[in-house]
């Protein structure tokens, strides 16, 4: 398995948070970096593959709160590679999938810094598997959609036009369940659309939990970071209701 290489920026993605779930080669990469640049829902346990010369900074943020702005994280990353060290720039989950991955390309592009990225378990097939649910199925379920009310401003991006015809995996919810259910029933979603809400996934927080779309305004709130699975009925997925804790 090759080694991070110096002058070069490694876009990693964590999985779900769990070490049994990361790649061979992100495990390669961020145990041998001289530079780790994370986000803050990657795990403790990932973090400690780090090599212990290792430069580590967190340039996360959580529910809103930057520590750094985008364009930091940009400059530094380009800053670590010209002085000749080798960068990970760790992310939960997979970093094409809501890790605003486009704007650290375009800065590594712009400034000529080689760089690549490893994929890694999507927080949203991890939240899939521990509830049991397969997103798509051979007679029904052709489509998934992947979604987020939470946009880079703090605004809500609505759920407008996100009809039933696919299995929906929503990242960054946010607290307004309620809101979430108006929205979806609206765009036409049965009201015993199954729901399964993941908390704190990969994690030994991790907290599974199930419910219908009538019941979500009414389900407790459940610690961030959340994923949310929604499946509507009549098509060819398990027939299990959720109800227990994981």
């Amino acid at each position: 398995m090759n080694r991070a290489q110096s002058r070069t920026v490694y876009l990693v993605g964590a999985g779900p948070g769990s070490l049994d779930l990361l790649t061979l080669r992100a495990h390669a990469l961020i145990s041998s970096a001289t530079c780790l640049l994370h986000d803050d829902l990657v795990s403790p346990q990932v973090l400690s593959l780090a090599a212990s010369e290792a430069l580590v900074r967190n340039v996360g943020k959580r529910c809103g709160q930057k520590k750094i702005t985008q364009e930091e994280i940009n400059a530094w990353m380009v800053q670590y590679a010209q002085e000749g060290h080798s960068v990970v720039r760790l992310k939960s989950g997979d970093p094409l999938l809501f890790g605003r991955a486009a704007e650290e390309i375009a800065a590594l592009t712009e400034a000529a810094v080689p760089f690549e990225v490893i994929p890694g378990v999507s927080t949203g097939f991890a939240a899939a598997a521990l509830a049991g649910l397969p997103l798509t199925g051979r007679i029904g379920s052709s489509r998934v959609l992947f979604a987020t009310r939470h946009l880079a401003a703090g605004s809500t991006s609505g759920l407008t036009g996100i009809t039933p015809e696919a299995s929906l995996v929503l990242y960054m919810p946010g607290g307004d369940y309620a809101g979430i259910a108006h929205e979806l029933t609206a765009n036409g979603w049965p009201q015993n659309t199954r729901c399964a809400l993941v908390s704190s996934l990969g994690s030994d927080a991790q907290h599974l939990v199930g419910c219908t779309l009538r019941d979500l305004p009414d389900t407790p709130r459940q610690p961030s970071p959340v994923v949310m699975l929604f499946f509507a009925p009549g098509r060819d997925e398990p027939s299990q209701t959720f109800s227990s804790e994981k």
